[in-house]
């Protein structure tokens, strides 16, 4: 039996981002995807347009269509905007015990500015962090859940042990942003560690966090310990950004199929 993942985010129209972004990755790293939408949008590498989030009960009864039939060996969740979408996943994810859950807190736009409310932040801080096995926030997100700057290594491992004994769950701080080199910072069972990286000079970004937790969920749905799942997620979103995919206006998506290849995958003559 092929081991199973489900995402629960919202659709990017073109692809680089969110369910879609979480699909292509779970497949290149051998796990069945499914996923639960939260929110269509309209959106290119520019930038997004428009946002349509489903209700509550909806969102629900796509989970209660997973969870009863194909069950999720782990569980990604991405962007969800509203407290009532919030606290329908933290019922249905209680409900079914599900296991694994990744949890990236997309929080604060690359711009500096918020994508969720205060209302909902603090749903998701007593909700819905709680049931995660893991956090990925980058720096910003980091700083809203520990309520500090985060200006150093030294305060990457002071957040992370910070959030992560306040929620019961590993973290992954995510460095960049100006403060290292593509170094992440896991707190895990007490203890801290360091994962190296270079920064690869492609301005095509789109969609890197969401790929990063969807790797990692992957990894943790086949057996992989934490450490080795983080690693391995890694070490796969530095090759699809290595593959230097060039698409759209914008910053736009990485090739997160530049592993695949067979007599159906070959380029066109």
């Amino acid at each position: 039996m092929r081991k199973t993942a489900l995402t629960i985010a919202g659709s990017d129209s073109s692809g680089g981002a969110g369910i879609q972004a979480d699909i292509k990755t779970m497949l290149a790293n051998g796990v069945y995807a499914m996923s639960a939408v939260t929110a269509l949008t309209a959106q290119n590498t520019t930038g997004v347009t428009s946002i349509m989030e489903v209700t509550p009960q909806f969102l629900g009864e796509q989970l209660d269509c997973v969870f009863t039939d194909i069950r999720p060996d782990a569980v990604k969740i991405g962007m969800v905007s509203s407290g009532a979408l919030i606290e329908k996943i933290a019922e249905k994810l209680t409900q079914y015990q599900a296991d694994f859950v990744v949890v990236d807190p997309v929080m604060v736009a690359t711009s500096g500015a918020r994508l969720i409310s205060e209302e909902a932040i603090c749903t998701l801080k007593a909700r819905l962090l709680p049931l995660a096995y893991v956090l990925t926030p980058n720096i910003p997100e980091a700083e809203v859940l520990w309520g500090k700057r985060i200006q150093s290594p030294e305060d990457m491992e002071a957040a992370a042990r910070g959030i992560g004994e306040a929620c019961g769950c590993a973290v992954l701080c995510k460095g960049g942003h100006q403060l290292n080199d593509a170094n992440d910072l896991l707190y895990w069972e007490g203890k801290t560690c360091w994962f190296y990286g270079k920064r690869i000079e492609n301005p095509n970004t789109h969609g890197t966090g969401c790929t990063l937790s969807s790797a990692i969920a992957s990894n943790l749905a086949k057996g992989y310990a934490l450490d080795a799942a983080v690693k391995r997620a890694k070490d796969y979103v530095s090759e699809a950004m290595k593959a230097m995919l060039d698409l759209g206006a914008g910053s736009g998506p990485m090739d997160h199929g530049f592993s695949i290849g067979s007599t159906y995958g070959k380029e066109t003559i």
